[in-house]
């Protein structure tokens, strides 16, 4: 785990803490809970009807909305990590536990795009504690205002 950023060993602890990042900068949040492998995502081996996992337990996934801008999403899976989609920019596979932090740096106005002349492209980059970066591609058309607000 990386200094700055807390355990998040649940879906719910996860859903907890983004209330608390949606308080910290005053945004409305909305969040959908899917529970039982019949409900959630990635969980397409479960049988018919079936609502538990093997081992019994209930997988937890949860989509939670963030209003404002810039336009925010993420969708919190049972295997520990997260698609958070900024602007229609999505970042796949992002651990759990650093969703937090990956948001504060998006709505604290640390996350930037970078712009490249040759070969033309922009990427958007959210810096994280520990000298950590996620970074992601975005073509030329979907640069929002919000996107080339960010441009350095």
């Amino acid at each position: 785990m990386v200094e700055g950023m807390e355990h998040l060993p649940t879906t719910q602890s996860a859903v907890t803490a983004l209330r608390a990042v949606a308080g910290e900068f005053a945004l409305e949040i909305e969040v959908t809970d899917d529970i039982g492998a019949d409900q959630t995502s990635r969980r397409s081996a479960a049988g018919v009807g079936v609502t538990t996992d093997p081992d019994g337990s209930l997988p937890h996934e949860a989509f939670v909305e963030f209003g404002g801008v810039p336009r925010v999403s993420v969708r919190l899976f049972p295997e520990d990590d997260a698609l958070i989609t900024v602007e229609n920019v999505e970042f796949p596979d992002i651990p759990r536990d650093e969703v937090p932090a990956f948001l504060r740096s998006v709505f604290g106005g640390r996350a930037f795009v970078k712009g490249r002349r040759f070969p033309p492209g922009y990427r958007l980059i959210v810096p994280l504690p520990g000298d950590r970066t996620h970074r992601e591609y975005v073509p030329m058309i979907l640069l929002t205002p919000w996107l080339n607000s960010r441009v350095r």
